[in-house]
């Protein structure tokens, strides 16, 4: 089969969402399908099509302006139309057989561009952009309060926490902010099926979006290549002499890195706490960190291979975030190594972590502390934990059969000639 896969990131610069999108890119590829990526890019200096991995990646390029809301516009309603046009003579010339968009961005332009070219449409939802505005589903970031509604009245809980002492600014968006959910929510029911990536992103969609109800769903998890990561972080040295816990990630609220220095603190850790990653609270964390006296490093970000290096030798991975998680990628690479985790219970990290058997889950922040104070003083569950772990995510989430739900997936699509739900041509 001929796949598009339009796409806002993709390695090499890529977080763990673009990652998951080039395994699932490779996987396909492996079984003899013909992958063809394009990622549109905002950003300055301007660049041409680039390629990772043997994949061409075709990257059109949008322009935004830089004022809050405008941008967004731009970056939405704006990409929508001008990628769709970008989308479909690439979609004749190139012979597509079905359009699969991976995320926000990308998401509702490839549905557009695949329903006017006459081919078949899937999307992947890593998170709650199609109910959420801030794609995060909670009132506030720092809090991780999960958020049942994005309606006028919520946004406008929402808008405090996150603009300041400048929030009743935002109060004039609101409109457009409705406007562009329902813009989201209506592309997404415009598309063959919709594939969340855990249970409790499948959840929402079905209890807080009925307009999708006609839409098929289907749970496909990320997908993680536990051979192919072994074999890549087999020859890394240790980055550290000794023990060490990990953390990687965006140092950002949603994320609980707040959490992560006050795990340390409680738990009595006496091994470093390497933190790989930046974000706005890094600042805050360092001081947080010099303030506990405990050994707290700080690399910023890495690339991958460093990142993998880190992980390989890790003696355990701290995961304290507070907002609802979808399906946490370092989650699956860590587990993948048999690195042993201690985890809040946020989102789907339960589909990965499963407590006292795969890992330690928290289900506050007052108990991450001790969950990381028991692995550090106990090797022989460290090593119980890992080994659990890296089973679970091999026959949950291995790529291979990951791929192969996909492709099936895709069979069905386009053998049925669905470009929507209950339309065939």
């Amino acid at each position: 089969m001929r796949v598009l896969m339009v796409t806002d990131a993709f390695p090499p610069r890529a977080g763990g969402s673009g990652w998951s999108t080039h395994e699932v890119s490779r996987a396909l590829r492996a079984r003899g399908h013909e992958i063809t990526v394009v990622r549109p890019r905002f950003e300055p200096p301007a660049q041409g099509d680039e390629c990772y991995d043997g994949f061409e990646i075709l990257q059109p390029r949008v322009w935004a302006p830089r004022v809050p809301f405008a941008r967004n516009y731009f970056r939405n309603e704006r990409l929508y139309a001008h990628l769709s046009r970008v989308l479909s003579p690439i979609i004749r010339d190139r012979r597509i057989d079905i359009v699969h968009g991976q995320h926000l961005l990308s998401g509702p332009a490839a549905i557009r561009a695949a329903r006017q070219s006459g081919v078949a449409s899937v999307c992947t939802i890593r998170d709650y952009w199609p109910l959420c505005y801030w794609s995060d589903s909670t009132v506030d970031p720092a809090s991780g309060v999960f958020c049942p509604a994005c309606s006028p009245r919520g946004m406008t809980a929402c808008l405090p926490p996150r603009g300041g002492r400048m929030w009743p600014l935002g109060l004039a968006a609101i409109p457009y902010m409705t406007a562009n959910l329902r813009g989201k929510l209506q592309a997404l029911a415009q598309a063959g099926a919709i594939v969340a990536v855990s249970q409790l992103i499948a959840t929402a969609l079905r209890a807080r979006a009925p307009g999708l109800s006609a839409t098929r769903l289907e749970v496909i998890p990320n997908p993680v290549d536990i051979d192919g990561i072994a074999r890549e972080a087999a020859d890394l040295a240790p980055p550290l002499a000794g023990a060490y816990a990990l953390y990687v990630g965006k140092l950002a609220p949603n994320k609980g890195c707040l959490h992560l220095i006050e795990a340390v603190r409680t738990s009595g850790l006496d091994w470093p706490l390497v933190v790989v990653g930046d974000g706005p609270l890094r600042a805050t964390m360092e001081t947080a960190a010099r303030a506990t006296g405990f050994d707290v490093r700080f690399t910023g970000w890495l690339p991958r291979r460093e990142v993998l290096g880190w992980l390989r030798h890790a003696s355990m991975l701290v995961f304290p975030s507070a907002g609802p998680e979808s399906l946490s990628r370092v989650l699956l690479e860590a587990s993948a190594l048999a690195v042993p985790i201690a985890a809040m219970n946020t989102g789907g990290t339960g589909d990965i972590v499963v407590d006292g058997v795969t890992g330690m889950l928290c289900e506050d922040a007052a108990a991450l502390g001790p969950a990381v104070a028991r692995l550090r003083a106990d090797a022989d569950v460290r090593t119980r934990l890992g080994r659990a772990a890296r089973q679970h995510v091999r026959d949950r989430f291995e790529t291979g059969s990951v791929a192969a739900r996909l492709e099936a997936l895709y069979d069905d699509l386009v053998g049925s000639g669905r470009t929507r739900p209950g339309v065939a041509t």
